[in-house]
């Protein structure tokens, strides 16, 4: 007699799989494009829990003026190296589906398989960029040398203005920017912002559109958490002005899942439970690992002391940022 078995299952770990792996994919390529390569996703793992390169520090004073009257004994500066380090943040997921939900839904448990991992793909996006982002909010805004703060300022919501103000702040290298992020709340502050300074009158002619300018980089609108302060009064809003490579999110440990049947309950179930892990970096910043600690919670991971300095020119950091008020 041939009895069907737990074994005889795989094929929903395959299909989760195949939902998972399309899904993520497609985002990361999006993202990837729509960040103008400021924030990068990619994948490869990674042995422990961090992940260490080593750079030359830029030579402090490394020219100096030659005095041709003297035999005196110079004293000569010295080359260093320093590192830059990323974090492993471990995850997991897990969901009970059953056989009778997808039937009453007229869809086969493949079908229902296939999607949840597809909504454990996002939602493992949604993860990734809310936990850089605020690692480079705090980071950056720990930096005054690339801090825009406008809200003591009479103007303390984004302008065009205060954006180039706070592109100065990498001065001569301020091409080095090629994206912005931002809450939808400044998005739509600034679109107010280009109304004012282009229509004087409207009676000179209809708005038919909107077009809000980046100063010729792209603006990425996302509602995360991560660029808002609510422990001030009011909120103080952090947009991210990142140069290429500033942010690195590499997914570490591939996704482990299995589904398998949960027996005793009152309705056929199948438990599906994932774990994974990624690694997040900071252009020009190393994680402090003794202060900080392995696999961080986000309130550690949003400590602005565990992201260290490691640049020694600003101009090598992940970017620059403007921190404003809702107009």
């Amino acid at each position: 007699m041939a009895t069907t078995l737990a074994s005889d299952m795989k094929v929903y770990e395959a299909q989760f799989q195949s939902g998972l792996t399309e899904m993520l994919t497609q985002n990361t390529e999006a993202f990837n494009a729509a960040s103008n390569g400021a924030i990068v996703l990619r994948s490869a793992d990674v042995k422990g829990n961090y992940e260490q390169a080593a750079y030359f520090s830029t030579i402090s004073s490394l020219i100096s003026r030659q005095d041709i009257t003297s035999d005196s004994a110079l004293t000569p500066v010295k080359m260093a190296e320093n590192e830059n380090v990323s974090v492993k943040l471990h995850r997991k997921s897990a969901t009970d589906l059953t056989q009778k939900a997808a039937k009453i839904a007229g869809v086969s448990f493949d079908e229902m398989v296939f999607a949840h991992g597809e909504q454990v793909a996002k939602a493992m996006q949604v993860d990734m960029l809310n936990s850089a982002l605020l690692a480079a909010r705090v980071a950056l805004a720990n930096q005054a040398g690339v801090t825009n703060d406008v809200t003591g300022a009479a103007t303390k919501s984004i302008t065009y203005a205060n954006l180039i103000a706070t592109l100065a702040k990498f001065g001569d290298a301020s091409d080095k920017i090629v994206a912005w992020v931002m809450h939808s709340q400044q998005y739509f502050d600034l679109a107010q912002n280009a109304v004012s300074a282009n229509v004087t009158n409207i009676a000179d002619g209809v708005i038919r559109r909107v077009d809000i300018a980046g100063l010729g980089r792209p603006i990425l609108v996302t509602d995360s958490d991560s660029l808002i302060a609510t422990a001030d009064t009011p909120d103080s809003y952090f947009v991210l002005g990142l140069q290429a490579g500033a942010v690195d999110v590499n997914q570490s440990e591939a996704v482990n899942s299995i589904i398998a049947p949960v027996t005793g309950l009152e309705q056929l179930v199948y438990r599906a439970q994932s774990e994974y892990a990624y690694n997040l970096g900071l252009k020009g910043f190393k994680y402090d690992i003794a202060n900080g600690g392995a696999n961080p919670t986000a309130g550690t991971l949003g400590t602005a002391s565990n992201w260290d300095k490691a640049a020694t020119d600003n101009k090598d950091l992940a970017g620059v940022v403007l921190k404003c008020q809702a107009a």
